[in-house]
């Protein structure tokens, strides 16, 4: 048994890979132990599906990993496979040497990760080194692949993800993040060109890149790209795909409308595993609206099995993903939802105003008074300045002359508490606009009406904790439009103070449905 054959750490304690600090929240390590926990999942469907076979003792199954950064998934495949192909191939070295050279294959996401992989895979960071783990490799790269591809420039944009010719046309000294397996029209021709032969792998497995920013090189704007890794690993057909990926795909996320369809009616997707923050998956990073890992099952169609924790209590459910057109992460808000719609037939999605309500976008700048301009609310940092008149354009006719409830289009974290103070113009962080008040893209008109009484009993209908529940049941991201309000039903008659107590006995929801509601959102002082 060759000593260079060893997979076990030797003592050696932490594990370099949970030590690695992340390059940026676009391109995320995945700790060892959760990809572990993915690959758990993964063999349990396999298990599942094939009378209690252990995919890891089968010397036939291909894996990869087709955006490797640090290696820890094909690692740890590997790992499991040393253990289960033992009694098929006794012989250590000849064991690994299968594993490595006939089941395990990676894409590398960059230079820098290309190496970092294969030092995790081969103990080298050459596959042919001295120190490498396999025999037999004659090119360094082994079955980790890497080479600088280029932008498909169209216009300004790369044909294929979208990236903006500004940010990430740098010339060769920088990298592109031109990955190689979405900038291809045809991506099994593509892994025969990587691997030398034509390919055909059982389980695809991985932590995509998650977006690019596409805003001319200003870091403001970010284009989802994990889609468009999805979408390729699907076209191979490979029997299960496993993945995490950022969960706001769930309601919104920029130019995700077909993506969410598609994967809502995809009756393969068998597995959804929902993580509401981020950082209880990868520590210290940020992602608006927490990750998800999934598993796709090609062969065996049927109700999703979606994972949660809440309150420290974890739940799970079988499900169809599309009853509505997003998903609802928290299984237990779905009944009321079904009650909520079933007793209502307008919902507050056709009220709440578009973006830029009078045509004015954040970046408007106030306009001296004159004659000519409008009193308009500008940030919470300018409060009321003032517009051209010339220059609103409002989003339905008569709408200036109205008493207007004002949100805020980013309220406090993406969530639905509208209590935080306007500076010193408001107890609330809504506004109550005047007639011939307009507003600049930093707001949503929510309500309008003739009557200042109307609006007022309209606010006290936002403030219950019933709607902003079901609002929450849309919010994934720092920012709300006006489909986040679909769950939300429009009274058509607002007088006096709305209450939960009012909502809940004209809904028909339970105390115990509300005492779920009630735990899920804070109080307003």
């Amino acid at each position: 048994m060759s000593e260079k054959a060893s997979f076990k750490l030797r003592g050696r304690n932490p594990d370099v890979l949970t030590c690695i600090a992340n390059l940026s929240n676009d391109e995320v390590f995945t700790p060892p132990e959760f990809a572990n926990r993915m690959l758990d999942t993964l063999a349990e469907a396999w298990a599942a599906d094939n009378g209690g076979a252990n995919i890891w003792a089968d010397k036939s199954v291909k894996f990869l990993d087709p955006f490797t950064k640090s290696g820890v998934f094909l690692r740890e495949i590997t790992k499991r496979l040393v253990e289960g192909l033992a009694e098929e191939i006794p012989d250590l070295q000849q064991r690994v040497d299968h594993i490595l050279h006939n089941q395990v294959y990676g894409i590398a996401t960059t230079k820098l990760t290309s190496l970092l992989a294969r030092r995790s895979l081969y103990c080298s960071k050459y596959a042919n080194g001295e120190h490498s783990v396999a025999t037999g490799f004659e090119n360094e790269s082994g079955n980790v692949w890497f080479e600088r591809m280029e932008h498909t420039w169209l216009g300004k944009k790369c044909s294929f993800c979208g990236a903006g010719l500004e940010g990430f046309n740098q010339g060769n000294e920088l990298e592109n993040h031109a990955y190689a397996f979405i900038h291809t029209e045809h991506v099994q021709a593509r892994l025969a060109e990587l691997f030398g032969e034509e390919m055909h792998f059982d389980v695809i497995v991985g932590n995509p890149p998650y977006q690019l920013a596409d805003g001319g090189g200003t870091g403001r704007s970010a284009r989802p790209i994990y889609n468009l890794f999805i979408d390729k690993a699907l076209a191979l057909s490979p029997r299960y795909v496993c993945m995490v990926i950022p969960a706001r795909w769930y309601t919104s996320g920029k130019g995700l409308d077909d993506f969410r369809k598609r994967m809502l009616g995809e009756r393969r997707l068998r597995h959804l595993s929902d993580f509401e923050s981020a950082t209880d998956v990868f520590a210290g990073v940020d992602i608006a609206g927490g990750v998800c890992y999934f598993v796709w099952n090609r062969d065996k169609p049927g109700k999703c099995i979606v994972e949660g924790t809440w309150e420290g209590q974890t739940y799970s459910e079988a499900r169809d993903l599309d009853e509505f057109d997003v998903l609802v992460r928290q299984s237990r808000a779905v009944p009321i939802i079904r009650k909520v719609r079933k007793k209502n037939q307008r919902f507050m999605s056709e009220v709440v105003s578009q973006r830029q309500p009078f045509g004015l976008p954040s970046n408007y700048n106030p306009r001296p008074l004159g004659a000519d301009t409008v009193p308009c609310w500008f940030t919470q940092r300018l409060g009321l300045q003032y517009a051209a008149i010339s220059d609103v354009r409002e989003c339905e006719p008569g709408i200036l002359d109205k008493w207007k409830l004002l949100v805020p289009f980013a309220p406090i974290a993406g969530q639905t508490d509208f209590a935080k103070p306007v500076r010193f113009y408001s107890r609330t962080n809504t506004i109550i606009a005047e007639p011939g008040q307009a507003c600049s893209e930093s707001w949503l008109v929510a309500f309008s009406a003739i009557s200042r009484e109307e609006v007022e009993a309209f606010r006290s209908y936002l403030f219950t904790k019933t709607f902003r529940f079901l609002l929450l049941q849309s919010v994934m991201s720092q920012n709300i439009t006006r489909s986040y309000f679909r769950f939300v039903p429009d009274l058509g008659r607002y007088e006096g103070d709305i209450t939960d107590r009012q909502l809940v006995e004209a809904w028909g929801i339970t105390e115990d449905e509300w005492s779920y509601m009630d735990a899920r959102i804070a109080d307003h002082e």
